[in-house]
């Protein structure tokens, strides 16, 4: 320390010129950090006054929650609806099985069938109709909790097991 002091002392000159130097460095400093802090203010007055569209910052992010809170609104309404349209599903015929067979030896072509059509819960009916060559018989037996209180025949049961089974 007591070296700079003595040089200072006996070289005022260059002391009084390094100092010049580091206050003109310092005030090229100063006059660059002035020019960004200028170019940031006039970035955030423009962003706050909403550029080009004149919109303030603040209407658009209320424009912006309101519009969330429309849509929030109305995936509300579209989960209920789909909720009621899935319960309405679980009864609508969605399991169907087929049996076609031949229900007499002399005739062939399985002309004969048993549909059985069920919703979600395995309520329905079972369809079958036998083919001779005479005529024909059609019959329809209601199904609950996939069983029938009436007596199913093997072709019958067949189709209420593939119309279950189809749901798996």
């Amino acid at each position: 320390m007591n070296d700079i002091v003595a040089f200072v002392a006996g070289n005022p000159g260059a002391a009084l010129g390094v100092l010049g130097g580091v206050i003109a460095v310092l005030f090229v400093l100063v006059i660059v950090l002035f020019a960004r802090l200028s170019a940031l203010r006039s970035l955030y007055e423009t962003m706050m006054r909403g550029g080009e569209s004149g919109q303030s910052m603040e209407k658009m992010l209320l424009s912006h929650i309101e519009e969330t809170r429309h849509v929030a609104e109305e995936n509300a309404k579209l989960r209920s609806e789909n909720a009621r349209i899935d319960e309405l599903l679980k009864t609508a015929i969605t399991r169907v099985g087929v049996v076609r067979f031949s229900a007499f030896q002399d005739m062939g072509s399985d002309l004969s069938y048993a549909v059985a059509m069920l919703d979600a819960y395995n309520n329905g009916v079972v369809f079958s109709s036998i083919f001779a060559r005479e005529d024909s018989r059609c019959y329809v037996k209601p199904v609950e909790n996939g069983k029938s209180h009436y007596t199913l025949t093997k072709e019958e049961e067949q189709a209420l097991k593939n119309a279950i089974d189809s749901a798996k």
